[in-house]
Order: structure tokens, then C-alpha cells, then sequence
């Protein structure tokens, strides 16, 4: 198995973040620094599935291939994504010690809802590359009432700084609220687009990502998807990636 996609099966990180790790030096195999073609040969052990070769990645040895885990999250408004240690409101803070999860994609600390956490790196990969064009629904509400040309507006895509947004699917949900449904992951994409039009975001939630739908799921809380979700995102994902 190649060495990046190794790194991902364990958790450690992306195939993509893999890839520049072993570029920038910051991977290991032994006593060596690793190449972009170095391979590794798994066994199994009572830990896990794990390669002959001991692998560090800036230093630290990596832990054997965890049971492929995938979880459903409601994110809080002020919970950051980035799973870093000295941040006391990270999410690092709220997830179990085993198995290892990590968010695939981020909602920003002043947006909530859905995050999908897994260890899979196969499937972070294939929701987060831009190529795919993965769905994903928000509800959204704004400081004031908008019109019919708002909404006609943003399905259209707007521009804002030197891009122009993709067209998106958008339904009124109220006088100041409405859903969109993207697949783009621009940075701050919706809150950008709503402002271009002169509008504030003051609330925005996510609610599905492809087949997956938050449901009643209460604020804060996080549970394992059912084989059936699993089995209609990795179908969705499956059929959106053979079709790109």
C-alpha cells in the first residue's frame, strides 16, 4: 500500500495532507526520511492493522489502523472546528479518546449544525475535493426581509472579491430566512454572497451534507450513523465521484 494512502487509513490525516507531509520532510519511515513512493506492508495486531515499517510523522510514531468509525455531530455556535489542544472551546475537547474522529470540512465558530467525524481518510477525501461537487444544505437567516430578486440572486451565483459563486438551488423558508444548497466549499461562502447583496447572516445552520440530514439530533450531542446512512453516503459519494 502507498505510503499517503496508509497515513489515511489511520487517521492521521487526509490522502491530500499525507502527500504534503511527506513532501515538506515531515514524514519517517525507520530511520529515513519517506519519498512519495515508498509503500508499506500491513499486519494485523491485536491493535489494529499496522505496517512492518515504524512511520513517524513530525516525529511522532503513527498508531495502527483503527475500525473504520463515522459519527454525526451538531455543532454549537462558538465551537471551533480546528482540533487544536490549546484552543478551549475546540472541538478536540468533545471527542472521545478512541476511536481518533476528525471533521471532514469546517463550520466556522459563529455557524452551526451538521459535521460528519470519521477517521476514514478515504472518504474525507472524496467529500472535500473540490472536483465532486458534494451537496450541502444550510438554513439561513438574515437581518431584515428580503425580496424575490435576493433569492433569484444568489441562484444565479454571485460575485464578491475576484470570484463569481456557482449557481446553488435556493427556497424561501420565511420573511428573513431562506435554504441553500451548495456544492461549493468556498471559504465563508454564504455569509460573503448574502453580504454582496447587502444583507447580514445572523444565523446559519447546516443541515444535510449529500444523503446525511441532522434530523432532531439535539445541539452539542453526536451519535454513530446508521448502516443505512452509511450506506447511502458512501453510495452518494461513490456515484457523484464516477460521474465527475
Amino acid at each position: 500500500m502507498r505510503l499517503a494512502k496508509y497515513l489515511a487509513l489511520t487517521g492521521c490525516c487526509s490522502r491530500r495532507a499525507a502527500t504534503r507531509l511527506i513532501r515538506d520532510g515531515q514524514v519517517r519511515i525507520d530511520d529515513r526520511l519517506a519519498n512519495h513512493v515508498d509503500s508499506v506492508t500491513l499486519i494485523d495486531t491485536p491493535e489494529g492493522k499496522r505496517c512492518i515499517e515504524q512511520i513517524y510523522v513530525n516525529d511522532k510514531a503513527v498508531r495502527p489502523v483503527e475500525a473504520k468509525a463515522y459519527w454525526l455531530f451538531n455543532k454549537a455556535v462558538g465551537t471551533d472546528s480546528r482540533l487544536l489542544d490549546h484552543l478551549p472551546n475546540s472541538l478536540i475537547h468533545l471527542l472521545p479518546e478512541s476511536p481518533r474522529l476528525y471533521p471532514i470540512g469546517r463550520l466556522d465558530k459563529d455557524s452551526r449544525g451538521l459535521l460528519i467525524l470519521t477517521n476514514d481518510g478515504e472518504l474525507t477525501h472524496k467529500l472535500m475535493h473540490p472536483d465532486f461537487g458534494h451537496a450541502k444544505t444550510y438554513h439561513v437567516q438574515l437581518d431584515r426581509d428580503f425580496d424575490d430578486v435576493f433569492l433569484t440572486s444568489m441562484a444565479a451565483g454571485v460575485s464578491y472579491k475576484d470570484v463569481t459563486t456557482l449557481p446553488c438551488i435556493m427556497q424561501r423558508l420565511a420573511a428573513d430566512k431562506y435554504q441553500i444548497t451548495l456544492t461549493q466549499g468556498l471559504n465563508r461562502q454564504i455569509r460573503r454572497m448574502s453580504q454582496a447583496l447587502g444583507f447580514k447572516v445572523i444565523d446559519l445552520k447546516r443541515v444535510s451534507i449529500q444523503s446525511l440530514h441532522l434530523g432532531d439530533l439535539p445541539e452539542g450531542s453526536m451519535r454513530p450513523l446508521s448502516s443505512d446512512e452509511l450506506t447511502d453516503l458512501l453510495d452518494s459519494v461513490g456515484s457523484a465521484e464516477s460521474s465527475s
